[in-house]
């Protein structure tokens, strides 16, 4: 099924607000109902497709027929953009005015390189398009005439997997619970869990060098991946023979994170893992972020590492968005003051046992208190609902987003305050006082990810107030010495931010390679690169 067009996910997942939350937003941030019901999808005016009869020949004769290529305005609307927040604020008024002017659906590399060489042809640029979950604008082109969106839905096979060597090669379209099903069946997993899990596909996490919740233990995405093939205007590149080689710079690492600029993702190689026998996740408190980020690093840096290692800040422990099905019990009172970790183990009975009891002594060490395993499994039970709150948030008239960064160890603290000082600044003298929360959700020998979640009202410009709040957090990512994405990716929304990381010399040797791969850049123009 396709994800709820205005929303996230499927729409009977929707939970409504507990009073509790309604309360806090209305009493806290001044929330108000929405003035007016968000427009039908029936009601949107959709442009006319505007392809030539020949363009459309060309791509129906590249993916197998008229059948694959659709240019209906339901199919187009469901193809619009991503799923940020402004995203979803921009379609449920009803604004289109970037859409694609046709879907294809290739069912294989073949096609692919068919479709991206017909469109080379008649100068549409091409948007590849997977689960449809990208929070960065990475699906929304700079314009530049028409451009069709490449869904890559029939692409969704396990192709091979080698238990030997441990290998599973993956079509690009294939959905992350399917593909887990699929490997399960086997007796293998990937063990990538992002909260994007249900829907996410396997050629959006190498485009966008995804990290899952379970990263401290299996690695992200892009450690995971052993080879790559890409489909260009210009031919097929084929990346990895080993699983580690000294043959030159290792092309696998430029596809990586790559966001379609460079090519079509048609094969993901992975290493796989046996599904673990046992799985256990426990709450640990800690009576500041600043202690409890002490302990998530000494585990990262001596050990044992846990699988899953996370820490929420003490508003995000307050509201209770460590365990988001329990979100707003905190308010009640229900929980002591100071900031929750969470720690999960997998594997088999006596690894998990064994690493436990270790990293149990050096939490406690650190000062961390033992919740037991309910905060577990209620986090584990929950970490896919976040989106689904998010939906429930903005039908109550509140504003909410996401935004993420990494640094090192030493600038952790600096990073922190800089960005919510940033956020709280911005949105206080819009008129939308924010509550800021975060979390570290991924945790590494030299430094960690911060996780920031942003609740406001909504205001009268929603969006408008939340592009100055993302540029003062993105000035106050870079001045502090953050990255401007750990695992969003940098789409167009980032893109500005990410030219000054890279550097000059650095951003005009991608585009060397984007000429090279695809000479009328036609690859999701203006996506992670600034127009050439």
């Amino acid at each position: 099924m396709d994800m709820l067009w205005s929303g996230w996910g499927d729409p009977a997942k929707a939970a409504p607000l507990p009073e509790t939350v309604t309360g806090l937003l209305r009493d806290w941030l001044g929330v108000k109902p929405r003035a007016a019901e968000p427009v039908a999808l029936a009601d949107i005016a959709v442009p006319e497709p505007g392809l030539e009869p020949a363009a459309l020949q060309a791509l129906s004769a590249a993916v197998g027929g008229e059948e694959h290529v659709r240019t209906d305005a339901e199919s187009r609307i469901r193809h619009t953009r991503g799923k940020s927040t402004p995203d979803l604020l921009r379609m449920r008024e009803g604004e289109v005015d970037d859409i694609p002017a046709a879907v294809v659906l290739p069912a294989g590399h073949d096609d692919v390189l068919a479709a991206v060489r017909a469109c080379a042809e008649h100068g549409l640029a091409v948007v590849p398009f997977g689960g449809g979950t990208s929070v960065v604008g990475g699906l929304a082109p700079a314009r530049r005439g028409s451009f069709v969106a490449l869904d890559l839905r029939r692409m969704d096979q396990l192709l091979a997997l080698d238990p030997v060597s441990r290998t599973a090669t993956l079509q690009p379209g294939l959905r992350a619970p399917q593909a887990e099903v699929l490997l399960a069946e086997q007796g293998f997993t990937l063990g990538h869990f992002p909260q994007s899990f249900e829907w996410a596909t396997i050629g959006g996490f190498a485009a966008a060098r995804s990290s899952g919740q379970a990263s401290a233990g299996y690695g992200r995405f892009d450690e995971m991946v052993l080879g790559l093939t890409v489909a260009t205007p210009e031919g097929t590149l084929d990346t990895g023979r080993a699983p580690r080689s000294a043959a030159g710079p290792d092309l696998r690492q430029l596809v990586l994170g790559s966001e379609g600029a460079f090519g079509v993702i048609t094969s993901v190689t992975v290493r796989i893992r046996p599904v673990p026998a046992t799985r256990v996740y426990e709450g640990w408190r800690f009576d500041s972020f600043e202690a409890g980020a002490a302990a998530l690093r000494r585990l990262a840096q001596d050990g044992p590492r846990p699988t899953v290692l996370r820490l929420s800040d003490e508003t995000e422990t307050l509201i209770g968005l460590a365990q988001p099905d329990a979100i707003g019990a905190a308010v009640d009172g229900q929980q002591s003051p100071g900031c929750t970790a969470i720690a999960g183990y997998e594997g088999t009975d006596e690894d998990t046992s064994y690493c436990r009891e270790r990293a149990s002594a050096v939490l406690r060490d650190c000062g961390g208190t033992p919740l037991g395993e309910e905060p577990g499994r209620r986090w584990a039970h929950g970490r896919y609902s976040a989106p689904y709150l998010r939906d429930s948030l903005l039908d109550a008239g509140a504003f909410v987003e996401t935004l993420e960064t990494a640094t090192f160890w030493s600038r952790v603290p600096e990073l922190y305050a800089s960005v919510r000082d940033a956020l709280s600044t911005t949105l206080t003298e819009a008129g939308t006082p924010p509550l800021i929360m975060c979390h570290i959700s991924h945790v590494y020998e030299n430094g960690a990810s911060l996780y920031f979640t942003v609740v406001s009202a909504q205001g009268d410009e929603p969006v408008v107030h939340w592009e100055k709040a993302k540029h003062a957090a993105n000035e106050a990512i870079l001045a502090a010495g953050g990255t401007i994405s750990h695992h969003h990716g940098v789409g167009t929304d980032h893109r500005d931010w990410y030219v000054r990381e890279a550097g000059p010399l650095g951003i005009e040797a991608l585009q060397a390679v984007k000429r090279r791969l695809d000479p009328q850049g036609l690859l999701n123009p203006g996506v992670l690169l600034p127009l050439d």
